[in-house]
């Protein structure tokens, strides 16, 4: 009894201390997770204050999925997303914007968020696996200049989403391997729905089988038959959702023609180049930039097989090092060739166009190289003690100076102009930089300076459609509508089914006075693009100067169902509704339109003047209105002057009614516009008659 006591009390000693142990273990494992986290949200911290760059306009700001009623269906169930097959990434962004609207800084932040789970996830997966440096692989995972693409710029949601949902997958699979209770096939569905989350948020997630793969190669596990059946619905997820995007990159995004029609010898020189390329910036990460210059492939000349002779002698190396390093070296470098495989050139991606390599596309890829790395560090450390504290030290410096360059490289996203400015120095034959500054200083009425960079990118690249119609767009508001009729119909031929390039058109073929044309463009675009709200936009206004009013009220409603909130939308339906006579819908059109733009000096006016000229309207509002247009538009403008004079005479003080007028009467004069100087004559004169008359409801 006595040595039972005494060994029960041994124990409970032992548990005690074993207790302790694990406690100390997990603080410590807190303590760190919460160090990077903070580091990484700290060197991060730049791009916090970054805006919308490049195609989050198209994702984000104006994507009509994220707005409309029947968005989320369209999301998962449609064509009508303005890139790829991304039903997840848009979905949080549509919850996004029923939070916090278009303020970049919850995207951004919600990006970092995803960047450090995704890194946290990466570290416990690889402890898990028994791999020396989990940690260090982790925290420079999280903190590698690399990655600052696909965190900082909000789009790539894709990329993030993707890898904290890959992580989760691959943590799910290793417990169903290791496990032998009834539960593990409840973690086997798990591992697939993260799959299915992977994949619905970006499709490079297919190469995750050959990962499955690897980790029970690398641990020695069997791969028999039972295993491989186990293995299958992974790669039937990843073949069938593969498939589809290729589909989609191919005859909804265009990845067709002269641009994309390389041969199998040339994609092998692009993927060759690709891995040392991704492999070179993982290990120097100098001159990172958004756009890098495209690559001149002349499979004539034997130089050009230089990067496909250095991956053979990879592979030979990798092979009679495989003695010394066991299977990691291996499983390192298949790992990285095969997360890199969708985007290495064999399969034609629309950004082909302007470059086959960008740092997000090695966003999980660099796991391979970076683990490898990290367990080569550790392992000196625990072999040669001596050296700890030099180890320790370099180790330190290693994570802080990739933090800094990180925060150097997130500032390069925090100003959209810089972003391109930055791009154009370290790129300067990149014509789609030029095309996106110029695109820029267009939005900020800088049309000089915008005109400048658009001629520049179309005479970097001439058959590019979308430079030739940004450069009808400047041309367009410069005056010039015949030289914008030019180029965009240049851009309509080198892309016929480019939605973008006959909007354009019709924009210049409408102010060239050619509205029949301007329609027949703006219904082309729809085909092209249905749901396109900026051409059933245009399409109603020029309805409206077509005078087909039934036709301009339906495209307004169609428009206003894709953007409840857009003025114009509201204020071309406020006016056909005025033309043909439906006065209590076309007021209450004009009441939503100033009760979303209280500032919009148009809806203000054409109201006032609709409540003077509409039997038993309340006419005493109409002063208010008037003068507050009047104040808005810098008491300079004649036909808003003409509405107060109105709405004065209305209310029988003629006096202020004829100085009023009197006073539009002389702007209308010195602007040349005749009829409307006729007008006023003549309700100068009847003002002093001391009749108010009755403003007509077709103005």
């Amino acid at each position: 009894m006595r040595v039972e006591a005494l060994a029960g009390s041994a124990n409970k000693k032992y548990n005690a201390v074993t207790l302790k142990s694990v406690g100390r273990h997990h603080a410590r494992a807190y303590f760190f997770a919460v160090l990077l986290a903070a580091v990484a949200l700290t060197a991060y911290h730049p791009a916090w204050r970054g805006g919308f760059i490049w195609d989050d306009d198209a994702y984000v700001v104006n994507n009509d999925l994220l707005t409309a009623s029947d968005g989320l269906r369209r999301i998962w169930f449609s064509l009508d997303a303005p890139s790829q097959y991304f039903p997840l990434v848009y979905t949080t962004f549509r919850f996004e914007r029923a939070l916090w609207g278009l303020n970049p800084l919850g995207y951004h932040l919600i990006n970092i968020c995803l960047h450090i789970t995704t890194a946290l996830l990466l570290w416990r997966l690889l402890a898990r696996l028994q791999i020396p440096g989990a940690f260090l692989a982790s925290a420079i995972f999280a903190l590698h200049p690399v990655q600052v693409e696909s965190v900082a710029w909000i789009t790539e949601r894709k990329n993030v989403l993707m890898g904290m949902f890959f992580m989760l997958t691959l943590l799910a699979w290793w417990k169903f391997v290791n496990s032998s209770s009834r539960r593990r096939w409840w973690i086997y569905a798990g591992a697939l729905l993260f799959y299915a989350l992977a994949l619905f948020s970006k499709t490079t997630a297919c190469t995750l089988p050959a990962a499955l793969v690897l980790i029970l190669w690398l641990k020695h596990r069997r791969i028999d038959k039972q295993r491989l059946l186990e293995i299958i619905p992974f790669v039937v997820f990843g073949v069938a959702m593969g498939l589809v995007t290729m589909w989609w990159e191919r005859y909804h995004q265009g990845t067709r023609g002269p641009l994309f029609a390389l041969g199998l010898q040339e994609r092998l020189l692009v993927a060759s180049h690709a891995v040392w390329f991704y492999l070179g910036k993982l290990l120097w990460p100098a001159n990172l930039t958004f756009i890098y210059p495209k690559w001149q492939l002349t499979p004539v000349r034997l130089v050009s097989y230089l990067w496909c002779l250095a991956s053979a002698l990879a592979c030979l190396v990798i092979y009679l090092l495989r003695r010394h390093f066991g299977r990691s070296l291996e499983v390192a470098a298949l790992f990285f060739v095969a997360t890199l495989g969708p985007v290495l050139g064999f399969i034609m991606l629309y950004t082909f166009r302007y470059t086959f390599v960008a740092d997000h596309y090695q966003y999980l890829a660099s796991i391979g190289p970076i683990t490898l790395a990290s367990a080569g560090i550790a392992t000196f450390a625990r072999r040669f003690r001596r050296f700890r504290v030099v180890t320790a030290l370099s180790t330190i410096i290693l994570v802080g100076l990739l933090a800094l360059l990180t925060w150097r490289q997130a500032g390069m996203y925090s100003d959209i102009e810089a972003l391109w400015r930055t791009t154009i120095q370290r790129n300067p034959g990149c014509w789609m930089a030029q095309n996106n500054l110029g695109i820029v200083l267009l939005g900020r009425g800088d049309i000089q300076h915008a005109r400048g960079y658009f001629e520049q990118a179309v005479a970097m690249a001439p058959h590019d459609p979308e430079s030739n119609y940004n450069l009808g767009n400047a041309l367009l508001q410069e005056g010039d509508a015949n030289a914008a009729a030019i180029y965009s119909a240049k851009a309509v031929s080198f892309a016929p089914r480019d939605a973008e390039a006959r909007l354009a058109l019709g924009n210049a073929l409408l102010r060239k006075g050619l509205i029949s044309d301007a329609i027949a463009s703006y219904r082309q675009a729809l085909q092209l693009r249905p749901g396109y709200f900026a051409a059933e936009d245009n399409l109603s206004n020029a309805l409206l100067q077509a005078g087909d009013f039934d036709e301009a009220i339906k495209e307004s409603r169609i428009a206003l169902r894709l953007r409840p909130r857009d003025v114009n939308a509201h204020i071309n339906l406020a006016i056909a509704l005025t033309e043909t006579r439906n006065t209590a819908q076309a007021i209450a059109s004009y009441e939503q339109a100033i009760a979303i733009s209280p500032d919009s000096v148009i809806a203000s006016n054409n109201l006032a003047w609709l409540l003077l000229s509409t039997p038993g309207a309340n006419r005493a509002r109409a002063l208010p209105l008037a003068l507050h247009a009047n104040q808005l538009s810098g008491e300079s403008n004649p036909i808003v002057l003409r509405t107060v004079a109105a709405a004065y005479a209305t209310l029988g003080n003629f006096k202020e009614a004829v100085e009023t007028a009197e006073k539009a009467r002389s702007l209308a004069g010195a602007d040349g516009s005749g009829e409307l100087a006729a007008e006023l004559d003549r309700d100068i004169v009847s003002y002093k008659h001391g009749s108010s008359g009755a403003p007509d409801q077709s103005k």
